[in-house]
C-alpha cells in the first residue's frame, strides 16, 4: 500500500495518468477497485511483485471503467499497468503485461483488448507495442487527447 500511495501521490509520476497526484485515500480506493472488478467482470488487476524479494512494485490487469470517451471502449477489457519508478527500465512492465496477456488469451479468448496511453508516455507506448497493441488511434477522454491502442483478438 505504501508504494502505491507514494507512486500515485507523486505529481511527476501522475503526469501521464490523469495529471494530478492522488491522496493516500484515493490510492487505497484504486487498489480496492482492482480487486472489486473480479466478481463483476471476471477480470481485474493483479499486484506485481519483484521475484527476488517479493517487494510490491505495481499493478497490471484489465478493467471496464465505463469511461466516457470518444471513441467508446465500454464493454471492452481495458489493459493497464502502473509500476513504481524504482522498477522502471528493467523489463518488469513488459514481463507483467506479457503474463497478464497470456492469462487473457485463455480467459478472454476472442476479445479485443484496448489500452489508453498519454502520447508523451514513450515507455508505456513501447510496452504496448511490444505486447501486440498494433492499432493506434487518437481519442478524447475528459476533454483531453489521448492515444487508444487496440490489440486484436487472439
Amino acid at each position: 500500500m505504501v508504494v502505491q500511495a507514494e507512486m500515485l501521490g507523486d505529481p511527476d509520476y501522475m503526469r501521464h495518468l490523469g495529471g494530478h497526484a492522488l491522496s493516500r485515500e484515493e490510492a487505497w480506493r484504486k487498489i480496492l477497485c482492482g480487486v472489486g472488478l473480479w466478481p463483476l467482470f471476471g477480470f481485474g488487476y493483479w499486484s506485481v511483485e519483484r521475484r527476488e524479494d517479493g517487494a510490491y512494485i505495481g499493478q497490471v490487469g484489465f478493467a471496464d471503467f465505463k469511461r466516457d470517451m470518444t471513441p467508446s471502449i465500454e464493454g471492452l477489457p481495458e489493459m493497464g499497468w502502473v509500476l513504481a519508478p524504482s522498477a522502471h527500465g528493467q523489463g518488469y512492465a513488459s514481463e507483467a503485461v506479457a503474463g497478464a496477456l497470456d492469462w487473457a488469451e485463455a480467459a478472454l479468448a476472442g476479445r479485443e483488448i484496448v489500452a489508453i496511453i498519454d502520447a508523451d508516455n514513450a515507455a508505456s507506448i513501447r510496452v504496448a507495442e511490444k505486447a501486440g497493441f498494433s492499432i493506434r488511434e487518437p481519442a478524447t477522454y475528459r476533454d483531453e487527447s489521448i492515444l487508444l491502442f487496440r490489440r486484436p483478438p487472439v
